[in-house]
C-alpha cells in the first residue's frame, strides 16, 4: 500500500475509533452523499492488483447499505436526491449508490444484494464497452504487466524497458505507464494499449467481453425498478482531452444508443474517470446544454443546498476497495469530511 493510502487509512482509523463522525454529521449542513462503486467481486485481490481500489466484496456492499440506513440515511434514487438538494428546507439525510462501467460482476454479485435490501441505485453505462469494441485499458495494462517479467515500449526508433519481475517492480511499472497514458491524447493512448496488447498477445476485445455486460444482460437492469440507467459516454474517454464537439458527441451519442436500446432516455451522466483533469467547467456546461438532469464527477465531497446550482458537477465518495473494514462505513457516510479534501 502506498504512503498516500497508509496516511488515509490512519485518518480513517482515528475517525472511526473516536466516533467523531457522529458529531461531524450532526453539526454539518451536508444533506447527503453519492457513493461511487465499480466492481463487486468475492475474490481476494492478488498481491499485484492496482485496480483493486475499484472492487469491493458483496458482504461489504451489503454492510454499507445496512449501516448507512442505521445511521439515519434514506437511500434514494438520483431524482429524489436532486429534489432534496433543491428543497428550501432539508429533509432526512440521503445516500445514493452508483456503479460505473457496467461490469458483469454487478449482475452476478451486486444485483442480488441490491434486490435483497431493496436499495435503489444508478448504473452508468459506456456503450462502446457494452458493444465489445472499447478497451478496459486500465485493467488490460494491469493484466499485461502481471503476466510479464519486463515490458518493452518502443517509440521514436528507440526501446524503453520496464522491470516487472516482482510485485514492487510491477507496481512501479504500472504506475509509470498508467500516468503516461492518462497524460496522452486519447487517440495516442488507444494506440499504445493496442500496440502493447498486440506485442504481448493480449486479447483486448475478449477481455472487454469478459468483464462488461452485453445488451441482453443489461436489459435485466433496465427492467429493474430499483435501477436508474445513466450515461457514461460511448468510449469512456476523458472528455477534457477531446474537442468540444467530440465531447458533446460522446455524451449525445451514448444517450441516443441507450434510448434506442431501452426506450427511455437517460437523464443522468457520469464523466469517465471524473477527476480534475478529466472533466471541468467546459464539460459541465456541455452536459447542461444537452439537457442532462445531473452529472457526477469523482471529486470527493458531500452534497449541500449550494449544489442546486452545480447539478452538473456533483461530487461523489468512492467506496474504495482498499478500505473495506466495516467501521469505515461511518467515515464514508460523513460527507463533510470529504468536502474538505483536495479534488483529485
Amino acid at each position: 500500500m502506498s504512503l498516500k493510502y497508509l496516511a488515509i487509512r490512519s485518518a480513517f482509523e482515528v475517525l472511526a475509533l473516536s466516533r467523531l463522525t457522529q458529531l461531524i454529521r450532526r453539526k454539518s449542513s451536508c444533506r447527503g452523499v453519492i457513493f461511487t462503486l465499480h466492481r463487486v467481486v468475492p475474490e481476494t485481490p492478488a498481491g499485484f492488483a492496482p485496480n483493486a481500489i475499484l472492487q469491493v466484496r458483496p458482504a461489504f456492499l451489503e454492510h454499507a447499505i445496512t449501516r448507512v440506513r442505521q445511521l439515519g440515511f434514506d437511500i434514494v434514487d438520483l431524482d429524489e436526491a436532486i429534489r432534496r438538494i433543491e428543497a428550501d428546507t432539508p429533509a432526512s439525510p440521503f445516500a445514493v449508490f452508483t456503479f460505473d462501467d457496467a461490469y458483469r460482476d454487478n449482475l452476478v454479485h451486486a444485483l442480488p444484494v441490491l434486490r435483497k435490501l431493496e436499495c435503489p441505485f444508478t448504473l452508468y453505462v459506456p456503450t462502446a464497452l457494452v458493444d465489445g469494441v472499447g478497451e478496459v485499458w486500465w485493467q488490460a495494462l494491469e493484466d499485461i504487466v502481471a503476466q510479464r517479467g519486463a515490458i518493452a515500449l518502443s517509440h521514436d526508433h528507440d526501446t524503453e524497458y520496464f522491470d516487472a519481475r516482482n510485485v514492487g517492480q510491477k507496481r512501479r511499472t504500472y504506475e509509470t505507464l498508467y500516468w503516461r497514458m492518462r497524460r496522452m491524447p486519447e487517440t495516442d493512448r488507444v494506440a499504445l494499449i493496442r500496440d502493447l496488447a498486440q506485442q504481448y498477445g493480449f486479447d483486448l476485445e475478449g477481455q472487454c467481453r469478459e468483464l462488461i455486460m452485453t445488451w441482453s444482460e443489461l436489459k435485466t437492469f433496465a427492467d429493474e425498478k430499483l435501477c436508474t440507467i445513466g450515461a457514461h459516454t460511448v468510449h469512456h474517454y476523458e472528455l477534457a482531452k477531446l474537442s468540444a464537439a467530440e465531447a458533446s458527441s460522446e455524451i449525445e451519442e451514448s444517450v441516443r444508443i441507450l434510448t434506442a436500446q431501452f426506450g427511455v432516455a437517460p437523464r443522468h451522466l457520469s464523466y469517465p474517470i471524473g477527476g480534475l483533469a478529466s472533466a471541468g467547467p467546459r464539460e459541465f456546461a456541455i452536459a447542461r446544454e444537452l439537457g442532462m438532469r445531473s452529472a457526477v464527477t469523482t471529486r470527493p465531497g458531500g452534497l449541500y443546498a449550494a449544489d442546486r446550482t452545480a447539478l452538473h458537477s456533483l461530487p461523489r465518495i468512492s467506496l474504495n476497495g482498499l478500505f473495506q473494514a466495516r467501521r469505515y462505513v461511518d467515515v464514508f457516510a460523513t460527507g463533510a469530511i470529504f468536502s474538505h479534501l483536495p479534488a483529485g
